[in-house]
């Protein structure tokens, strides 16, 4: 007898949006022609999804995202893989090769592979990126709408696999608008959208595929989404990987994190997108069927964010560089990981996270470096690197957590990153004397007279971790004699940080590629001329709001090479060492995603010794488990 689906919910809709089954509200539905053994489940962050037959992702309108929707239907022309890929971190997906751009990058050419099909049957061609980009240009409410105008001078189409693009100014990565990193701008179905009259009222319901999966059926109330694997999943860019294990795949609301945790229990969740460090130590306990990024502790999967200490640095109070380092000196990095991962963190002593391939490129080649920096107190010349903070870490985690605790040196950098700086409140009380600080009686005073007053911001609930990070933080800053208080942004945290309205964020302001040592993703955006005037709004990511001619000169610099060229690296390894120097945010950590996986009936996950994904499911690149997922015929 086939184990079927079940999912609480009250009615199933069709693909076609015909009701197919009905059931008392919240009653177990089992959905028709879903075999359990056949299904993967995996859980959407989004939760429940308000509109959930908008499928318009070009538009937003309370649609779902991570429903499968940007995972398994959708295609663009390139993907870099935050881990290894499948066959490289970098994939030509609807291109066939990468992008050809002329001698002074205001050009570029895309060369597409010519037999990929829609769902429905209609060929891809040259038509549909051109479409994607003459559309959004025409309509501003649309979502990439904003860069293409910005970049777009005219695209075409010489033939049905060719397409150019004419820039308005040099931009030697602007394929970066088209490779998936975490999502990009993705093709649309000519075909269909032509005769949909206003694309930003049509829902695309259902919606045309262009990946390996189309749509099987979803829930009228957004609880869940079934996507089918496609007859003809040879067609589709995917396909060359050879054949999608699931035949259906299924984004679920599975509730709050205790519920995630039974659910996966049950073996009815294969895939828990996060929960808290001590949901996943519950699980390695209590299955025997759990599969985790790292096999021992600290278990999660380091994603290509950086987690800091974001000084807003249009505030006077932390313009010298000497007053940022010796906020830093008061961290103890330890204390932190403990309060926020339960000490299941990978640290980062430098502003790119240690994930993907960074070790190799940035970390282990500047850790000579890092071990001779020197830091000028005022008084004396210190080296304020520790490598072996993360060995620290481990030591203090072994004796309540066994054997889960590597003890290979590589194994424990892998886990728990390549050292951080050591605490020292004796350097950080000379840095203050010599930005013309004061401390009477407990507390220490400003150059002017006024008491050393900091506010760091948090998120609350939303993102626990970090914010138990930052109260851990602002308590060792109170015990040095420091004003500092925590203030919780719950729902507020965006517009507050967009608009510059903090002194310090406990957030991320460096995403990178995880798979690839290009730091243009997030660093060009980082130059001085898009600085916004305080209480202005600043567009992403230059949170801190740092403007330094030295950094100008290295992303310009960055700007006329190519993305493959071996500089790239250099021109990174300058920016970290300048971050070092500056320290205009404090590097704390990977973010950590406890991304859980059960093995009963898939088996094939990617993971630290097979690190051909980012596992994390709402993330686009996660559609290569598929690929390598095999049934256990339970």
């Amino acid at each position: 007898m086939l184990r079927m689906l079940s999912l609480a919910s009250g009615l199933l809709l069709g693909a076609s949006g015909l009701t197919l089954q009905a059931e008392t509200a919240f009653a177990q539905v089992t959905v028709p022609g879903v075999p359990r053994s056949q299904t993967i489940i995996l859980e959407n962050p989004e939760g429940t999804i308000k509109n959930p037959g908008w499928f318009n992702i070009w538009t937003l309108n309370a649609g779902g995202q991570f429903t499968g929707l940007h995972q398994l239907a959708l295609d663009t022309l390139w993907y870099i893989d935050p881990e290894r890929g499948l066959d490289g971190p970098w994939e030509n997906s609807l291109a066939s090769e990468k992008p050809i751009y002329n001698s002074d990058f205001t050009e570029m050419t895309v060369k597409l592979k010519s037999d990929i099909y829609w769902s429905d049957g209609v060929a891809f061609t040259a038509d549909d990126v051109v479409y994607t980009v003459e559309s959004q240009i025409k309509n501003p409410g649309m979502r990439w709408s904003a860069l293409l105008s910005l970049n777009v001078e005219s695209v075409s189409a010489p033939d049905a696999h060719t397409v150019h693009f004419k820039l308005k100014k040099p931009n030697s990565r602007f394929h970066a608008l088209f490779t998936v990193r975490f999502n990009a701008i993705w093709i649309m179905p000519k075909h269909v959208f032509e005769k949909a009259g206003d694309p930003l009222k049509f829902d695309f319901n259902p919606p045309v595929s262009l990946g390996a999966y189309k749509l099987h059926s979803f829930d009228p109330n957004g609880k869940w989404y079934i996507w089918q694997k496609r007859d003809d999943w040879q067609r589709t860019t995917l396909g060359r990987y050879g054949e999608p294990g699931p035949t259906y795949a299924a984004y679920v609301d599975p509730g709050p994190p205790d519920k995630r945790v039974i659910a996966q229990l049950n073996h009815n969740l294969d895939v828990v997108h996060d929960i808290a460090p001590e949901g996943m130590f519950t699980l390695t306990k209590q299955s025997d069927s759990l599969k985790t990024w790292f096999k021992n502790f600290p278990f999660a999967h380091p994603d290509p964010t950086l987690p800091s200490v974001i000084f807003n640095m249009q505030n006077p109070a932390f313009q010298n560089r000497d007053v940022r380092w010796a906020l830093a000196m008061l961290i103890d990095i330890k204390a932190v990981s403990m309060a926020a991962y339960r000490g299941a963190a990978t640290l980062s002593p430098i502003a790119i996270p240690p994930t993907g391939t960074h070790p190799e490129d940035y970390h282990v080649p500047l850790r000579d470096w890092l071990a001779s920096f020197e830091l000028d107190t005022g008084k004396r010349k210190i080296r304020p690197y520790d490598p072996t903070i993360g060995a620290q870490i481990a030591d203090m985690l072994r004796p309540s957590m066994g054997d889960q605790i590597p003890t290979d040196p590589a194994e424990i950098d892998r886990a728990f990153g390549y050292g951080w700086w050591k605490a020292d409140p004796q350097a950080a009380a000379e840095l203050l004397q010599k930005a013309g600080f004061t401390k009477r009686g407990n507390s220490w005073y400003m150059p002017d007279g006024k008491p050393f007053s900091v506010k760091v911001m948090v998120e609350g609930e939303t993102r626990p971790i970090l914010t138990r990070a930052g109260t851990m933080i602002v308590q060792q800053w109170r015990q040095f004699g420091i004003d500092a208080k925590t203030e919780v942004a719950q729902g507020t945290m965006l517009d507050r940080r967009n608009t510059g309205d903090f002194e310090i964020l406990i957030s991320w302001s460096v995403e990178t590629y995880g798979g690839h040592p290009d730091l243009s993703f997030f660093l060009d955006s980082w130059h001085s001329q898009f600085v916004a005037p305080a209480g202005k709004t600043q567009s992403p990511r230059n949170w801190q709001r740092w403007a330094s001619p030295e950094l100008d000169r290295i992303i310009e610099a960055v700007r006329r090479i190519d993305f493959d060229d071996p500089r790239t690296v250099k021109l990174g390894r300058e920016y970290v060492k300048l971050m070092v120097r500056e320290m205009p945010i404090i590097p704390l950590m990977a973010y950590n995603v406890f991304t859980a996986m059960d093995e009963t009936y898939w088996t094939g996950y990617p993971t630290a010794e097979d690190p051909y994904a980012n596992p994390v499911p709402n993330w686009g690149n996660s559609r290569a488990m598929m690929v390598r997922l095999k049934p256990t015929g339970k």
